[in-house]
């Protein structure tokens, strides 16, 4: 019997849970944490190099190199960094087993690889021309409030709350990275 069906569940009552919608439902309803993590990171780390690199006055080839070195090592990191955290729960009467604990980490890698790639396409598409950093920043924006808002869909809380938790969280960040750039440019001159 669901032990949701008499109390709330997740802190919703149960009428507010979303239906499963099959497979596909279910599959990103199992790594929703991990995707969410790694998406959420993905896109803030990449935005913080290219703010970083932008305040410190720096070409848009360093931001690309930089950028690229970012997604594939950061993401790696973080999905293995899933992996060793997963299988080191001492919590759980059970550690996972390490392909259980890799499809976690897996998830992670493919949410940060993704959704961190948002920011740099202002800076490899030829439609944004003028000021890219204002495009990557507002890529990035954007992407952070629809992947927050998304998470709606399985959590059952509300889209704009979910969305705007997620923007503040990265725009804060991308501003620290922006300003910690700009005081490194103006230390070393």
């Amino acid at each position: 019997m669901d032990s949701c069906t008499s109390m709330p569940c997740n802190g919703f009552p149960h009428s507010t849970r979303p239906a499963p919608h099959g497979a596909v439902y279910r599959l990103v309803g199992k790594y929703l944490p991990d995707l969410i993590y790694g998406a959420n990171d993905g896109i803030i780390t990449t935005l913080a190099v290219v703010s970083g690199v932008t305040g410190a006055a720096l070409s848009s080839k360093v931001i690309l190199i930089l950028g690229f070195a970012n997604l594939v090592a950061d993401g790696f990191s973080m999905g293995a960094s899933n992996v060793l955290s997963r299988r080191s729960d001492v919590q759980s009467s059970a550690i996972p087993t390490l392909a259980a604990a890799a499809s976690h980490g897996f998830a992670t890698f493919l949410g940060f690889i993704i959704a961190g790639l948002i920011p740099l396409l202002a800076y490899l598409l030829p439609w944004f021309d003028g000021d890219r950093f204002a495009a990557a920043t507002t890529l990035a924006l954007v992407t952070l409030f629809t992947v927050g808002a998304g998470r709606a869909f399985f959590t059952g809380r509300g889209w704009l709350v979910s969305g705007l938790e997620m923007l503040l969280v990265g725009a804060l960040a991308a501003g620290v990275a922006y300003g910690v750039g700009a005081l490194g440019a103006a230390l070393v001159g």
